[in-house]
């Protein structure tokens, strides 16, 4: 297979196929290399074609505090008042990056802090600096 750039479905499932025949070819050898190189185009393919959408920052919560067992209560160190939780939780309110940074610490959430646009019908997080915190009162 002649490496070049991949457009199709059909180019895709042939690199796939490639590299799976040379899968365990050492690294730093021409097969390696060749592996290497199909890779990072798959991963291009990939980003372009099937891209995942940035996880719902709310729905996360929700996950961990159901896995940890804790209850909204729970949260009012990272996010504020039971009123502000309770806001946050049902999107009337958007997370601030000092309640990221809080929530990820306390729910052990990674990649939380990076979701960071607005996204229509979800909760969103605000970029604004701390002092947008106190806004909220």
């Amino acid at each position: 297979m002649e490496i070049r750039p991949i457009r199709t479905k059909a180019d895709y499932r042939a690199a796939l196929k490639e590299v799976e025949r040379l899968w365990d070819a050492a690294p730093g050898s021409p097969q390696g290399d060749r592996v290497d190189v199909l890779v990072t185009l798959i991963e291009a393919y990939e980003a372009k074609h099937h891209a995942i959408p940035a996880p719902d920052p709310i729905a996360a919560i929700e996950l961990m505090m159901e896995q940890k067992g804790l209850s909204r209560r729970d949260l009012e160190p990272a996010i504020g008042s039971r009123g502000r939780v309770s806001e946050v939780l049902t999107r009337k309110r958007p997370l601030t990056l000092p309640m990221v940074r809080a929530l990820s610490a306390l729910l052990h959430i990674c990649g939380l802090s990076e979701v960071r646009r607005r996204r229509p019908g979800l909760a969103w997080i605000s970029t604004e600096l701390d002092s947008a915190n106190s806004a909220y009162g």
